[in-house]
């Protein structure tokens, strides 16, 4: 069994999706909501006709509660039960009986049926009564209600996911810990090793050019011990290591700043192989390299 992890609630995931249905007198309605990831919050909504005011509540309410990601807010509205009274327009039917009795004056046309004439268009009109101030604000307020229910939905899909992907990258920080102390633990890098292979370059540099300047021999001498030690790189990604966990533990978005991280990680395992002279510890670089980069994955999506 794997290594157990409490799960932090900082880790929040930019992609998820949520719905939230609502009703108020014959109107039914459905919020979607859904986030991909973003460099920062990007909020599109999608609304019906006449309904226009919603936006600027839709941005506020997710601003509230989300940080980063391209959110997309769609409202499904659906009014078709409201109750609808019949008018007839009058004035459309009489000239509508002029024209037919004249046609049926001389035989050009049957007298007309009136069943016939109150299916023609605009004859009869179907008219939504006009809704007092009350009803409207209540249904409003029912609306805005279960738009906070739908964000607050994604808000707990977003934070579920990145549950998840804060014990794959505890398991990642953890897997490049081990690592650094595997390079850490080459022969190569016992003093007695990197004593040796500075006395054989500067012994072969010596060979080489014997009337070479004191000064520039030891010029040579400190750029080859710098590029055999690399517990300078090592140190460094280890306290990398102590930032990202304690960014794990904040209770802030910290996806940028993880990605940062990723950056500074990514180059101290550049240094280590680019300076490394021996096999096992050029393998190990490489593999610090492969886990950096599937955790630069993972930080992606962090909000």
């Amino acid at each position: 069994m794997g290594k157990q992890y409490e799960v932090s609630v900082a880790v929040s995931s930019m992609t998820g999706f949520a719905r939230a249905d609502g009703t108020h007198g014959e109107a039914r309605w459905t919020w979607e909501v859904k986030s991909v990831n973003g460099r920062s919050l990007e909020v599109r909504c999608r609304l019906p006709q006449r309904m226009d005011w919603l936006e600027p509540v839709a941005r506020e309410a997710a601003a509230a509660r989300l940080s980063r990601g391209h959110v997309g807010i769609a409202l499904n509205f659906d009014q078709t039960d409201a109750p609808r009274d019949l008018r007839l327009n009058e004035a459309l039917l009489e000239r509508l009986l002029t024209v037919a009795a004249e046609f049926a004056a001389d035989g050009r046309a049957a007298p007309p049926r009136i069943d016939g004439l109150l299916g023609l268009r605009g004859v009869v009109e179907t008219v939504v009564p006009v809704e007092d101030d009350a009803t409207r604000e209540a249904r409003e307020a029912v609306l805005v209600s279960s738009l906070n229910d739908a964000l607050d939905n994604l808000v707990a899909a977003r934070n579920a996911e990145g549950a998840q992907i804060d014990i794959t990258l505890r398991a990642q920080l953890d897997e490049i810990a081990t690592l650094a102390d595997r390079a850490a633990a080459t022969p190569a890098l016992a003093p007695e090793a990197i004593k040796a292979r500075l006395a054989e370059k500067l012994a072969s540099l010596l060979d080489e050019d014997a009337a070479l300047p004191e000064d520039r021999i030891a010029q040579e001498a400190a750029v080859l011990a710098i590029k055999a030690d690399v517990r300078e790189e090592l140190d460094r990604l280890r306290a990398h290591l102590v930032g990202a966990r304690d960014l794990l533990d904040d209770s802030e978005a910290v996806g940028r700043r993880l990605d940062f991280l990723c950056q500074e990680f990514n180059r101290e395992a550049n240094t280590l192989c680019s300076k490394s002279n021996d096999l096992a510890l050029s393998r190990v670089g490489l593999d610090l390299k492969a886990v950096i980069d599937q955790f630069r994955e993972q930080v992606q999506n962090v909000e």
